[in-house]
């Protein structure tokens, strides 16, 4: 996925553990390491706006694109043959 969640590096520059994060956002603490750790296939609006409001910041601190990785990620093309 070329989305790059970096939950990581905003609790680290906020010394807050996710497990805060966990109890102040009212999420379950295996939902949030699912987030944090890049496994995540989708957020809801309600949760990045939680997310957002505890670690005063912006969506966009939250997440980034990375075309490089899409491009990784790709299954290789395969050639016709007939």
């Amino acid at each position: 996925m070329a989305i790059a969640v970096k939950l990581d590096d905003l609790l680290h520059d906020r010394r807050m553990t996710l497990t805060e994060l966990a109890d102040r956002i009212g999420m379950a603490l295996a939902n949030l390491s699912i987030l944090k750790t890049g496994k995540a296939r989708a957020i809801r609006f309600s949760t990045l706006e939680a997310i957002c409001e505890a670690l005063s910041c912006q969506p966009g601190d939250l997440l980034q694109f990375e075309p490089q990785r899409a491009e990784r990620e790709r299954p290789a093309k395969r050639s016709a043959s007939r």
